[in-house]
Formats: structure tokens, C-alpha cells, sequence
């Protein structure tokens, strides 16, 4: 059971997370590009790749707080369906180019930003 209540409120509170800097970085463009989904997936991205190296490799997260952190607030502050609708979105509206880039921009600079986060988490004291 507590390991429900860990991830409930880490995924609580990364959902919330993600809601607000979504927001705040969505009306800094005026651009119909999913800014704001996109840099909260690379930056939760990051995170996880420095918790995981930081878990694994420094052993300096109890399992308690790895479950917490990774499935519950990082999981809950990445949001992939939310990428699926609105590549939909500007598939739909004629916007092929730009659906086009928000995939290819998503998957790599998410897959980089785990890397790079693996690499902190694993080399930086």
C-alpha cells in the first residue's frame, strides 16, 4: 500500500507540474507548435535519466524514493498521449511539415535529454 501512496502523490504532483510549466511555456509562443509539451517531455526526460543514473550507479536514492520520483512524478509529469493528440492536431489542421518535426523533434531530443541526464547522474558528484 505504500508503495500506491508514492507513486499517487509523485504522479500527483509531477501531473501538476507538468499542467503549470506546460502553461507558462505555451504562452511565451504565439505559435501554434506544441512548445510547452514539448519541453516539458525533454525536461522530465532529463530528469529521469539523472535519477536513474543517480539510483543506480551512486546509490543514492532509497527505492522509496526511486518509485516516488521516476513512476510517480516523472510519469506523471511526461505526458505521451498528450504528444499523440496534438501531432493528431496539427496533422489534422494541414500542419503535415510541422507534425512531421514535433515527432522527430520529440523523440530525439528526448532521447538525448535521458541520455544526458544518465550521463549527470552518473559523473557529476
Amino acid at each position: 500500500m505504500k508503495t500506491i501512496a508514492l507513486i499517487f502523490i509523485g504522479g500527483g504532483l509531477g501531473s501538476v507540474t507538468r499542467f503549470g510549466l506546460g502553461k507558462w511555456i505555451t504562452s511565451i509562443h504565439s505559435s501554434v507548435f506544441p512548445y510547452g509539451t514539448l519541453g516539458v517531455n525533454v525536461l522530465a526526460c532529463l530528469l529521469l535519466g539523472w535519477l536513474i543514473g543517480v539510483a543506480d550507479h551512486k546509490q543514492m536514492l532509497s527505492d522509496s524514493s526511486r518509485l516516488f520520483w521516476t513512476i510517480g512524478f516523472c510519469g506523471g509529469f511526461s505526458t505521451f498521449s498528450t504528444f499523440s493528440a496534438e501531432t493528431i492536431s496539427l496533422v489534422q489542421s494541414g500542419l503535415h511539415l510541422s507534425g512531421a518535426l514535433y515527432i522527430l523533434a520529440s523523440v530525439v531530443l528526448c532521447l538525448l535529454a535521458t541520455y544526458a541526464g544518465l550521463y549527470l547522474g552518473n559523473h557529476i558528484n
